[in-house]
């Protein structure tokens, strides 16, 4: 394993860690914030890899907080795991945990790594001090109603369930246009065709905000298309478990103007939730929350 660098104050550069798992496969994670801080595990969304936690760093710098980010498996530099479901995480979160000697933990997830923080704090309750979900992802399969989703997840709920196969050929394609690495001049123009509400496109015109978002997508991509594929359908199968029956705190941080998943889906998921804050902020939306608020966001978590 690399050391990792350090940077001014303590802080930890961004440096590629691998961890051997259990079952012979490998865990890719970097370091984020304060060398020595508070330890948070952070859950990078969909389609994502480990460096979309470059939005913690200045965050965590400032309020002494170490962040552990992993690509899980089959994502980048992850080892591919056949057959997973979503209930294995929580074995894989303990091993890392225990690799760093951490025995308790705070969870940040964004996205599609809410799924994977309810997971840890359901099936590892002892372990998990707190949850800060920013922009979650539902449980897809219990919704009964889907206009509270994207349009396009929409669409591609549709064709998952009349043929699998063709989904998967579509990825693939998505694919090969997605690892490319757009010129910085054209970014303006990638915000514009991507239709993106007014705030999220203004908060991605930061570089490093950009770079932290889609350069960790593309980075997926390029690795396994394969893997983020798996990913994806974990998302619409059945979890395993009942949101019902996560009893470790959770804080739940959405935008009213997330077009991903409406407010209403958020509502719907808080509601399940026995030990849940949620804090909904105005003129927000899916990419905009986590860049503008994180600072907030992850003091409140490491206040619980």
């Amino acid at each position: 394993m690399r050391k990792a660098r350090f940077g001014n104050n303590g802080s930890l550069m961004d440096e590629c860690k691998m961890l051997r798992l259990k079952n012979g496969g490998e865990l890719a994670y970097a370091e984020y914030g304060y060398a020595t801080g508070a330890p948070v595990l952070f859950f990078h969304g969909w389609p994502s890899s480990r460096t979309m936690a470059q939005l913690t760093d200045t965050a965590a710098r400032e309020l002494g907080v170490k962040i552990i980010s992993a690509d899980r498996p089959g994502i980048r530099d992850s080892s591919f795991q056949p057959n997973r479901k979503l209930i294995d995480w929580p074995e894989i979160v303990e091993q890392l945990a225990d690799h760093l000697r951490i025995q308790q933990f705070r969870i940040l997830a964004i996205s599609g790594g809410a799924p994977y923080a309810y997971v840890a704090a359901w099936k590892i309750p002892e372990r998990v001090l707190a949850v800060a979900i920013a922009s979650g992802a539902p449980p897809i399969i219990d919704l009964g109603d889907h206009s509270g989703l994207l349009s396009l997840y929409r669409r591609l709920l549709w064709l998952y369930r009349r043929s699998p196969r063709a989904l998967r050929g579509l990825f693939y394609l998505a694919g090969a246009v997605a690892r490319i690495r757009p010129p910085v001049r054209f970014r303006p123009l990638m915000l514009k065709l991507l239709q993106l509400q007014p705030c999220d496109a203004a908060s991605l015109e930061d570089s490093v905000a950009f770079e932290a978002c889609f350069e960790s997508q593309r980075s997926a991509w390029r690795a396994s298309v394969k893997g983020l594929t798996v990913d994806a359908e974990i998302f619409v199968a059945p979890w395993g478990f009942r949101l019902e029956d996560v009893d470790v705190p959770v804080r739940l941080w959405h935008g009213t103007k997330d077009r991903a998943f409406s407010t209403r889906v958020a509502e719907y998921v808080a509601a399940r939730l026995p030990n849940c804050e949620a804090r909904y902020v105005q003129g927000e939306g899916h990419y905009s929350l986590p860049i503008r608020h994180m600072r907030e966001i992850l003091a409140d978590l490491i206040a619980v």
